[in-house]
C-alpha cells in the first residue's frame, strides 16, 4: 500500500514478478483496494494478505508503529518474522520499513541501525554508497560497519571478489576530513577491509572505489542532488533540442534520466544490517521497478546475503578488537 502509485503499479508490478520470477507473491495490503488492480485471471503464485492502515512519509515510524498495528508494512515484516514469507519488500516509508524491520526481525549483532546502500548513478553502476539515508548520524564505529555491509553487498549483487572500500571525505590524503572521518579511518586501517583511504565527491561517477561509506545525512543529500541535476540538464536540454533530432533527444535523454536516477530505475536495495532480507524502493516506483525490486530480494535470497553479513561483521569486529588489545599492551 506504500508509495505515490499504490496500489496500482504495486499489483501490476507482483503480478509480473509472479508470472516471469517464478516467485509465490503475497500482497499484503486492503483487499478492496488491491481487488480493484487485479486483472481476471490472478497466477496462482499470488495471495493476498488482509491489513488495516498505512504508514506515510510524514509520519513518525515508531509512534505510527502504535498507532497503527496492523499497517501494511507490520503486517508485510510479521510475515517474514513467522517465517510465511522469505522476504518484505515495499516502496512506502524508508522510516516505517525499517523500524518494522527491527521490531518484527531484529538487527544482526553489532547493528544499532540498518543502513540502505547501493549504486546510485548510472555512470558509475558498480559503485555502491552506504549509507544512503538510514541514519544521520553515524559514529566512526557504525562508519565501519557500513563499510563491512557494503562489502557484502557488493560480493552478492554485483559479484566483486575483493571490493574496494573508501571514506568520503573533502581530501583524498590521509588525516583529512571531519573528527568522525578521521576515527573511522583508524578503525578502518585496523578491520582487514580492502580499504583503500578517501576519496571526494568527483571521484564517485569516475568509479573509484567499490564501496564509498559515508553517513546517511550526507549520503541522502548527494543521491537527491544527482537526482535534481538529471532533471534540470534535461530540462535545460529539452530546450535546445535542434528541429529534426526530437526522437534522438528523446532516446538520450532516457537515458539522462536512468543515469542518474539509478535507484529508482533498479527498483530498490535491502536494508543493509537487518537479520533478514528486506527490500526498500523508491515512492516513485513503477510496475517494472516493483518487479525489479522483488527480484532483488531474490537475489538477497540466493545470494545468502544475510549469512555473509553476519560472519563478515563478526570478522571485522574481532579485527579490530584485537588490534585495539594489542595496543593495549
Amino acid at each position: 500500500m506504500g508509495g505515490d502509485h499504490a496500489p496500482a503499479e504495486i499489483v501490476s508490478g507482483a503480478i509480473d514478478a509472479a508470472i516471469s520470477g517464478g516467485v509465490e507473491v503475497l500482497l499484503v495490503g486492503d483487499p478492496e483496494a488491491i481487488g480493484k488492480n487485479l486483472p481476471a485471471h490472478v497466477p496462482d503464485t499470488l495471495q493476498i494478505i488482509p491489513s488495516h492502515g498505512v504508514i506515510t512519509e510524514d509520519e513518525h515510524p515508531l509512534e505510527a508503529l502504535r498507532s497503527k498495528p496492523k499497517a501494511s508494512i507490520i503486517v508485510a515484516a510479521g510475515l517474514v518474522k513467522a517465517g510465511k514469507a522469505d522476504a518484505y519488500v515495499t516502496m512506502g516509508s524508508t522510516g516505517a520499513a525499517m523500524a518494522a524491520g527491527v521490531v518484527a526481525i531484529g538487527n544482526l549483532e553489532g547493528i544499532d541501525r540498518p543502513a540502505l546502500g547501493g549504486p546510485f548513478l548510472g555512470l558509475a553502476p558498480r559503485t555502491i554508497l552506504v549509507d544512503l539515508g538510514a541514519s544521520i548520524d553515524s559514529r566512526p564505529s557504525q562508519l565501519v560497519n557500513y563499510g563491512v555491509l557494503g562489502s557484502v553487498f557488493s560480493k552478492v549483487f554485483l559479484d566483486i571478489d575483493n571490493p574496494s572500500v573508501a571514506l568520503l571525505s573533502v581530501g583524498s590524503e590521509e588525516g583529512k576530513g571531519n573528527r568522525q572521518v578521521r576515527e573511522a579511518s583508524q578503525l578502518f586501517r585496523q578491520s582487514g577491509l580492502n580499504f583503500i583511504g578517501n576519496v571526494e565527491g568527483v571521484d564517485i561517477p569516475l568509479g573509484k572505489a567499490d564501496v564509498v561509506v559515508c553517513d546517511g545525512f550526507v549520503g541522502n543529500i548527494l543521491m537527491k542532488f544527482a537526482e535534481g541535476m538529471g532533471m534540470a540538464v534535461m530540462e535545460y536540454l529539452k530546450a535546445r533540442v535542434p528541429k529534426g533530432t526530437e526522437k534522438m533527444a528523446e532516446e538520450l535523454l532516457g537515458e539522462l534520466a536512468n543515469l542518474t536516477n539509478y535507484v529508482e530505475h533498479r527498483g530498490g536495495g535491502p536494508l543493509l544490517g537487518l537479520n533478514g532480507v528486506g527490500i526498500v524502493g523508491h515512492g516513485r516506483s513503477k510496475a517494472a521497478s516493483v518487479t525489479a525490486a522483488i527480484d532483488s530480494a531474490c537475489i538477497a535470497l540466493d545470494g545468502n546475503l544475510v549469512d555473509l553479513m553476519r560472519r563478515e561483521l563478526s570478522r571485522v569486529h574481532l579485527n579490530v578488537l584485537n588490534v585495539k588489545d594489542e595496543q593495549e599492551k
